[in-house]
C-alpha cells in the first residue's frame, strides 16, 4: 500500500506554500493538501485487502442517531430472537445483546485516529516523498487499529456461536488431522455451514440448501498445505496419516495440475483463500481467538480432536459475505465526501518549525448473524 503525490508544478507550488513564514498562508495550504488528500486515504483504507474490510460498510451522518432495523438482516418468521455482538470502544471486548427480530438495534460508535508531523524544511524543498509517506503511514496506523477491533468481534462471534446443538463453540469443527488440511476438511466445513443454515425447524431453508462459505481466512502455513495437494496424497480413509505409502491415493490430475500452476491460489473449491500473516500458531490473530476462548470459558474443538490449545491449535475462520451479517457503519463529517477525515494538527507552534496532520475515522464493528461465520482448528 502506497500514496503518492506526483510532482506536478502546481503541486510542487502546493507543497512548497506549505512551509511559507505566512502563517495565513501556510495554513491554507495545508488545510488544501488535507481537504484533498483525505477522500484518497479512504479509497486506500476501503479497498486493502484486510480483515476490517470483510464487513460491509453503511454511512450515517455527523449527529444522526445511529440504529439498524433487524427484520431487513433477518426472516422474522424464522425465529423469535437473534444474537448480536458489538464493541461499545475500541479494542474492547465485544458482547453479544439477544434482541427480537424485528427490533430496532441502537450501537455505539467510536473515533480511531492517527497523528503525525514532520520538520517544515522538507515542504520547503518540495519533498513530495516526505508528504506522500507520511499520508501513507497515517492509512497504515489506521488499518491496524481497525483490523484488530474487526477480528475481536468476528472471533467472539464465532467463539460464543451455538451452531446446531445450540452450545457455544459448536460451529468449530476438528481437522482430520492435527496440523493438516486437507481436502476432507474442506467438504467438512461446507457440510457444517449447510447445516448451520438450515431453516428454524431444522429444515430446507428458503432458497435451497447454500454452500455459506465464501471467503476462507488462513495462515501462510496452510497455503502451504493447499499447495502440497499438489504431490501429496489426499485422502483421508487411512494415508496420510498413519498407514504406509501403498495405501495412499493421488488428488486428481487436473486439480494437481491446477494446485501446481495457481501457486497463488486466489480459491479453492469455489472458496476465496486470504492468507493473512496474523493467522497461525504464535501469531496475533490466534492469540486473540484463544484469549476469547478463555474468557468466554466455551468448549472448543483442538486440531485432529480434542479440545483447543492456543500453543498447538491455530483456527481458520470461513465467512458467508452474501449474508451481510458483519456490518461496519461509518460517520461521515458534516463537509467531507468520505468517512476518513484528515485534519491539520494546529498543536505546533512557530519555533518547533514542524508541520502535523491529523486522521480519524468513526466506526463500528457489528455482528448481526453469527450463522455467517464458521471455523476449522488445525
Amino acid at each position: 500500500m502506497k500514496i503518492t503525490i506526483k510532482r506536478t508544478e502546481d503541486q510542487l507550488a502546493l507543497v512548497r506554500a506549505m512551509g511559507s513564514n505566512n502563517r495565513e498562508e501556510a495554513y491554507e495550504a495545508q488545510a488544501a493538501v488535507a481537504d484533498f488528500i483525505g477522500p484518497v486515504v479512504s479509497e486506500v483504507i476501503n479497498n486493502a485487502p484486510t480483515v476490517g474490510n470483510l464487513y460491509s460498510t453503511i454511512s450515517y451522518g455527523e449527529d444522526d442517531n445511529p440504529s439498524l432495523p433487524l427484520d431487513l438482516f433477518h426472516d422474522i418468521t424464522d425465529e423469535n430472537y437473534i444474537q448480536v455482538y458489538s464493541q461499545q470502544v475500541a479494542g474492547g471486548l465485544p458482547y453479544s445483546q439477544v434482541f427480537p427480530a424485528h427490533n430496532e438495534l441502537k450501537f455505539q460508535t467510536y473515533t480511531l485516529d492517527s497523528a503525525l508531523a514532520f520538520d517544515r524544511k522538507y515542504v520547503r524543498s518540495a519533498r513530495t516523498d516526505v508528504v506522500s509517506k507520511t499520508f501513507t503511514r497515517m492509512a497504515q496506523e489506521v488499518m491496524l487499529k481497525q483490523t484488530k477491533t474487526a477480528f475481536n468481534v468476528l472471533a467472539t462471534a464465532l467463539v460464543k456461536g451455538k451452531g446446531t446443538n445450540n452450545t457455544a463453540g459448536n460451529q468449530i469443527i476438528a481437522s482430520e488431522a492435527e496440523g493438516r488440511f486437507v481436502l476432507a476438511d474442506f467438504n467438512n466445513l461446507i457440510t457444517k455451514s449447510k447445516r448451520i443454515n438450515s431453516s428454524w425447524s431444522g429444515g430446507t431453508p428458503v432458497g435451497g440448501v447454500k454452500a455459506g462459505i465464501s471467503d476462507l481466512l488462513v495462515s501462510p502455513e496452510m497455503v502451504e498445505e493447499l499447495r502440497a495437494m499438489a504431490y501429496n496424497p489426499v485422502n483421508t480413509a487411512a494415508a496420510p496419516y498413519s498407514s504406509s505409502v501403498k495405501d495412499s491415493l493421488p488428488a486428481p490430475e487436473a486439480l494437481r495440475q491446477e494446485l501446481y500452476s495457481a501457486a497463488g491460489l486466489p480459491s479453492f473449491y469455489g472458496i476465496n483463500i486470504m492468507e493473512i500473516n496474523q493467522m497461525g500458531v504464535g501469531q496475533l490473530f490466534n492469540k486473540l481467538f484463544g484469549a476469547i476462548v478463555a474468557s468466554e470459558g466455551a468448549t472448543v474443538a483442538g486440531g485432529g480432536g480434542g479440545t483447543w490449545d492456543t500453543t498447538a491449535d491455530e483456527i481458520l475462520i470461513g465467512i458467508d459475505r452474501s449474508k451481510d451479517a458483519l456490518i461496519r457503519p461509518t460517520v461521515i463529517g458534516e463537509g467531507t465526501p468520505s468517512d476518513f477525515q484528515v485534519l491539520v494538527d494546529d498543536q505546533f507552534s512557530v519555533r518547533q518549525n514542524k508541520i502535523g496532520y491529523y486522521g480519524k475515522v468513526e466506526e463500528g464493528r457489528i455482528c448481526v448473524d453469527d450463522r455467517a461465520l464458521i471455523g476449522l482448528a488445525v
